[in-house]
């Protein structure tokens, strides 16, 4: 079987959250979606659930951080190029979501950060392994 990884993200606004992750370039898988929750679909193996509070909350044993004020996690996704970077980050930003700080540059590896309507939080970047800097 292949490994999958599902985030599950408590949202304010399901639809919302779809129309901006489906700006990014995810595609909603409509079989595990309903009106308080929807599968968005990032690669064969990567799936993000954008769920109501409520629904969030029947899943849960702690409450719901406020990820507008507090970090609760990073999510971070490699993308093919530096160009590939930029480009999901200026549709992320389009679509509402903001950029909480400027991208950096380690060399090896380009990242920028977005945030969506919730604040849940993004790295987005792109590793060029062969200019890591050698083992001391």
């Amino acid at each position: 079987m292949n490994k999958q990884i599902f985030i599950n993200l408590a949202v304010s606004d399901v639809d919302k959250s779809m129309e901006f992750y489906t700006a990014l370039g995810f595609s909603n898988n409509p079989q595990f979606s309903d009106e308080s929750g929807k599968c968005m679909v990032w690669s064969e193996s990567i799936f993000v659930m954008l769920l109501s509070h409520d629904k969030f909350s029947s899943f849960a044993t702690k409450p719901i951080a406020d990820t507008k004020k507090t970090l609760a996690g990073l999510f971070s996704v490699s993308m093919e190029n530096i160009e590939a970077v930029n480009t999901m980050v200026e549709k992320g930003l389009k679509a509402g979501g903001t950029e909480p700080t400027e991208m950096k540059d380690y060399g090896f590896m380009q990242q920028r950060n977005k945030e969506d309507f919730d604040g849940h939080t993004w790295e987005i970047f792109y590793m060029d392994i062969t200019k890591f800097p050698p083992q001391q």
